[in-house]
């Protein structure tokens, strides 16, 4: 096998004996697919009719209905909201539902703590020191996916990124990303707003309603929804209004307020510097810093240097540092600059076992068997979050290929010709050591849907799944 794309820049390197090119990888994994073993026979494989493959007398793959194969590429923004419309008519009332899901104290005297929520006389202490953080992951950061990262040693959870103002109109869904399993024994949740009285008054309804450890104000969001009006990023720009978040936030709540920025809003002009020192007059408990700017999004490398310059600007207040975590050697690296701990985002999301590589100070070389395992649990724990039923099975399903969107990126330790892959070096096409790790390299959705259906059964009929990041869709 010719070593060229070994050597092509931004590309991880591989053992040569496992390098391959498209047409065979893709031509491999067609190969072992339930139903392709006899030109004559065609057993069910429960997929949709479309997505069928059949091979001609040949042996080549042949596709049923090129049309439908079309390619989306790139981070959908715009995708349009694919909910499966099958179940709807069958849905139970949310007040049947929910009818029992709050506890009413029926038994003893009633006290000043019935009526009203007695405030202590000091915050809740909380501490942050050397702990591994796990990021508030849109999307991807749910319940089930914090719990298998609890599993592998998660120090620090937080909710996904809410927004104030669907959270004030009591929007069911906003309030969902705000709920906490019992084995985040430190968890809190983060908020997104622009406004100073809607996020007073929304960290007071936390503060009386949820059971969290600490809060998060959302200051580095890079995206144009929320950066345009004012919000993520933007608050970085906006100190007045920023100060009188942080001052109206921290007046009302009983627990420690955070705060997660990034360097900057453009790529040469940092000003997280300038902002720390205030935030530390503010009253922020903790402050996370993702080591690039708005402007950049993951294009360089994080600067930890600069990271490194921040937090002794902090002092004696905890900064966090956070960007291109994938292994423990990185993760040492971090822990040599002046940070009190690390915050880990993507990188839990290609192998959320980094936490046991971290605390283990060693590289795992993972079976597919065992990745598939993480998988199952997942799916479990999906099921009993959203429910069993069809619409739970569905939207287990889709945020588990929203997942494998990023559990491709990973390549096993034992195929590298050189150890540790880096975050940004992109997998060539490879040959696993078995069929399992082969297909869960693919970077086609059409394949990570034939991993749900070994784990969630068949997709139902018309399914339709168009990935946030980069892949095709499936039609």
């Amino acid at each position: 096998m010719d070593s060229a794309v070994e050597a092509e820049k931004g590309t991880a390197a591989i053992k040569e004996q496992f390098l391959t090119t498209k047409e065979k990888f893709h031509q491999f994994l067609d190969s072992g697919r339930p139903g392709q073993k006899s030109d004559d026979a065609e057993p069910d494989s429960g997929e949709p009719e479309q997505k069928r493959i059949r091979l001609d007398s040949d042996g080549a793959q042949e596709e049923p209905d090129k049309k439908e194969k079309k390619k989306m590429r790139g981070q959908n923004k715009s995708r349009p909201r694919m909910k499966p419309q099958s179940y709807e008519e069958r849905r139970l009332c949310p007040s049947i539902v929910q009818g029992n899901a709050v506890p009413v104290k029926t038994v003893g005297p009633i006290t000043d703590a019935d009526i009203i929520k007695l405030r202590p006389s000091e915050k809740k202490q909380v501490d942050f020191t050397d702990k591994l953080y796990l990021a508030p992951l849109t999307t991807c950061g749910n319940l089930p996916f914090r719990r298998v990262c609890k599993r592998f040693g998660a120090d620090i959870t937080c909710g996904e990124m809410a927004m104030c103002t669907n959270l004030l109109q009591g929007q069911a869904s906003e309030w969902a990303l705000l709920k906490r399993h019992a084995t985040e024994d430190l968890f809190g949740v983060q908020l997104e707003g622009c406004f100073p009285d809607t996020m007073t008054r929304c960290a007071e309804l936390l503060n009386q309603n949820i059971d969290v450890d600490f809060v998060d104000i959302n200051s580095g969001c890079p995206i144009d929804l929320v950066y345009k009006k004012g919000g993520g990023c933007g608050l970085m720009t906006r100190t007045t209004k920023f100060e009188q978040i942080v001052r109206g936030m921290n007046s009302v709540l009983d627990v420690p307020l955070t705060v997660k920025i990034r360097t900057g809003v453009q790529q040469n002009c940092n000003i997280a510097h300038k902002l720390i020192p205030e935030m530390k007059k503010w009253g922020v408990s903790l402050i996370t810093l993702h080591g690039r700017s708005r402007e950049q999004r993951y294009t360089k490398s994080a600067d930890w240097e600069y990271i490194d310059t921040c937090s002794k600007l902090a002092a004696p207040v905890p900064l966090f540092g956070n960007g291109d975590i994938l292994t423990y050697e990185d993760a040492m690296k971090a822990r040599e600059t002046g940070v009190s701990g690390v915050m880990v985002a993507r990188g839990a999301l290609i192998k959320p076992w980094l936490f046991t590589e971290i605390k283990e100070s060693r590289h795992w070389d993972i079976s597919s068997g065992e990745r598939l395992e993480i998988l199952r649990d997942f799916s479990h724990y999906g099921l009993e979050h959203w429910g069993s039923d069809t619409q739970g099975v569905e939207k287990t399903r889709s945020f588990l290929l929203e997942w494998l969107s990023f559990l491709c990126r990973y390549i096993p330790v034992g195929l590298l010709e050189r150890v540790p892959q880096k975050i940004n070096e992109r997998p060539p096409f490879y040959m696993g050591r078995d069929y399992l790790e082969s297909l869960m390299a693919s970077q086609h959705v059409g394949d990570w849907i034939q991993i749900s259906e070994m784990l969630l059964g068949p997709v139902p009929k018309n399914f339709t799944f168009l990935p946030k990041h980069k892949a095709n869709a499936y039609k």
